[in-house]
């Protein structure tokens, strides 16, 4: 379902420190504006709280996951709160087993071709290339020339409007947009708006 939600829209809203009595009114200005995956980081206040939220009142097409997920048994929680999608900031094995065991989307994150490749060794293909301000669209483009056609990276950490279109020019299947769109404390109205404009962005980017 994952790729499914990609392909209507590459972005991930990572919604690190929302409150539960937020959530839902910026989750839906987001969906509204084009969003279909959303991330709520464990680190946040309430996050099995803000997930159950999201997952009872947004439409059945927008996937809803958890995000700095470290731990096997938080993964069992996300499910119980109703999220499909596990994303790291780590690739650990057995983190990405209970994901899998749980049928669950996931999305490691890999910071090396190393990793990447271990990733792999997992079952997964769909990888979190993290952090990406760090990382760039030429270590990106690099790791596509190496990497099995069948995986596919999701750059993530440092994401502005203005690297969409280097990061997807260099081989990027999808971006995971933080701070420059949500930060604890933002009018709701601002992140909508934050939003739109990295959805146009994203759409110019692909448009080729």
């Amino acid at each position: 379902m994952i790729k499914e939600a990609l392909d209507q829209c590459g972005l991930i809203a990572i919604l690190r420190g929302i409150q539960p009595d937020e959530v839902t009114t910026i989750a839906h200005g987001l969906y509204s504006e084009g969003f279909r995956l959303l991330e709520v980081p464990l680190n946040s206040p309430q996050p099995f709280e803000s997930i159950r939220r999201l997952k009872e009142s947004l439409p059945n097409d927008c996937i809803v996951g958890a995000g700095t997920v470290y731990l096997p048994a938080q993964v069992e929680e996300v499910r119980a709160a109703g999220g499909t999608l596990i994303v790291m900031p780590h690739c650990d094995a057995e983190v990405v087993q209970a994901a899998r065991s749980a049928r669950l989307d996931v999305l490691p994150g890999v910071a090396t071709p190393t990793e990447a490749f271990e990733a792999l060794r997992l079952g997964v293909t769909l990888l979190k290339a993290f952090p990406a301000d760090h990382l760039g669209p030429a270590t990106i483009r690099a790791w596509r020339l190496v990497l099995p056609q069948e995986v596919s990276l999701i750059p993530v950490g440092g994401i502005l409007l203005s690297n969409v279109t280097p990061l997807v020019a260099s081989g990027a299947i999808g971006l995971g947009i933080g701070s420059a769109l949500y930060r604890p404390g933002a009018a709701s109205a601002d992140v909508i708006r934050r939003g739109r404009e990295f959805v146009a962005a994203w759409r110019e980017a692909t448009a080729t």
